[in-house]
């Protein structure tokens, strides 16, 4: 996944999902322009389908790669939870607001660094990181974990000490953590690692369609290429030209790490989102889980 934003990150995007059944939102009002007409209600297309795909307007695509208003810009209408996403994002942004640099290499010395500064989840240390780059998969996974601070204060008198070990993106002794070992290895894993760990091996989220994605989701893609990338979900657009695009934030090299970034959507094979739902089951999951890691992914058709 980290060689995989590598090679393709100047051209990704993502998209996230919202069901209509879900009922805790954090603002009333709708946050993508399309999905209703002028009375408010949702938008039935000849054929008898409602899109409820996000498309995004000017003002929230026109933000830049480097800022902190992902709250503001894209929090109506989506999730509680999706909004704590939104403002981790934030959070994590201000570490590096030049996007803090993009690094991959695994043998590298010192060693390729999740995330750029020492990430904590209930004050409790997940990592001491050897550079203060970088990638994909770290950056997803560092708003996760600043979500579940906003979304849980106090969960350092519920959490047990072999649950936040999973949680670590170290061993103990400082090594790497390898891919599919516990909860931030099936995250960092090939495939769609958000899906790995959320929905199967910790159950505190769900899957969701990308029709159905709101901003604050978890994507991964899998790119026409082969490659692949980690990313929080932001909407769908048009460029000036009428073509397609998927908005997302993720570390990439096109953003010089930490950033938001478009892709054009007929360069995506599939994806795979994912909605943070019970961040609770931080304290109740069984860290000898196992993963399936034969999972379809799911076509964009807007």
């Amino acid at each position: 996944m980290r060689l995989v934003s590598f090679l393709f990150a100047i051209v990704l995007t993502v998209v996230i999902p919202l069901r209509a059944e879900e009922s805790e939102y954090a603002i009333a009002s709708d946050n993508c322009s399309n999905n209703h007409d002028s009375a408010g209600q949702n938008v039935l297309y000849g054929d008898g389908h409602i899109d409820g795909y996000c498309v995004l307007t000017d003002a929230q695509t026109s933000a830049g790669a480097h800022h902190t208003r992902h709250a503001e810009l894209f929090a109506n209408g989506i999730p509680k939870n999706n909004l704590a996403v939104l403002q981790a994002i934030d959070k994590v942004q201000a570490t590096a607001m030049d996007g803090g640099g993009y690094f991959v290499g695994v043998h590298a010395q010192p060693p390729e660094s999740p995330i750029g500064y020492e990430l904590k989840l209930f004050d409790h240390s997940l990592l001491n990181p050897p550079r203060k780059t970088s990638y994909c998969s770290g950056s997803s996974y560092t708003a996760f974990i600043e979500a579940l601070n906003i979304l849980l204060p106090d969960g350092g008198k519920k959490i047990s000490p072999d649950r936040l070990e999973s949680l670590r993106m170290q061993e103990p002794d400082g090594a790497r953590r390898e891919d599919g070992v516990k909860f931030w290895g099936h995250w960092n894993d090939d495939g769609f690692g958000t899906q790995f760990a959320l929905v199967q091996y910790s159950g505190a989220g769900i899957e969701v369609k990308p029709k159905d994605a709101r901003p604050g989701d978890f994507m991964n893609i899998s790119w026409k290429s082969g490659l692949g990338h980690s990313t929080v979900f932001l909407g769908f657009f048009k460029d000036k030209d009428s073509t397609k695009k998927l908005l997302y934030w993720a570390s990439q090299k096109g953003t010089n790490g930490l950033g938001d970034q478009a892709s054009a959507i007929d360069k995506i094979k599939e994806v795979k989102i994912v909605r943070l739902t019970d961040p609770e089951k931080t304290f109740t999951f069984d860290p000898t889980t196992k993963v399936n890691r034969d999972v379809p992914g799911d076509k964009i058709d807007w």
